[in-house]
């Protein structure tokens, strides 16, 4: 698995990297063939303070890629939802993949 953190207009302090590596490895334990993940944390300036702070992560797995971002006044309570958001869409990708529950078609004699 690749992960590439990095910042637009704010340096990524260590603390902030491992906070984001470690709940990251929530997403890795739901689904394990994760392939690449680019996460781009953002600090955009507008006037007013909610939704100033920007968390944005593409996740590339195998046969789909996932997209999701989050907004807010904290950039650590924006990386908390961007991972509850990209856990929802992995969670419904590896559903997606293990529904082998197909009925057979009835035969008729």
């Amino acid at each position: 698995m690749n992960l590439t953190i990095s910042g637009h207009h704010l340096e990524v302090t260590p603390a902030l990297r491992s906070y984001v590596t470690s709940k990251l490895d929530r997403i890795s334990r739901h689904f394990d063939q994760l392939v690449d993940i680019k996460v781009l944390l953002s600090i955009e300036k507008q006037k007013e303070k909610q939704g100033r702070q920007r968390a944005e992560c593409n996740i590339h797995v195998k046969g789909n890629d996932m997209f999701a971002e989050s907004a807010h006044e904290d950039l650590y309570a924006a990386v908390d939802d961007l991972v509850d958001k990209l856990d929802r869409q992995v969670v419904r990708h590896k559903d997606r993949l293990q529904a082998h529950n197909h009925l057979a078609p009835k035969r008729l004699m």
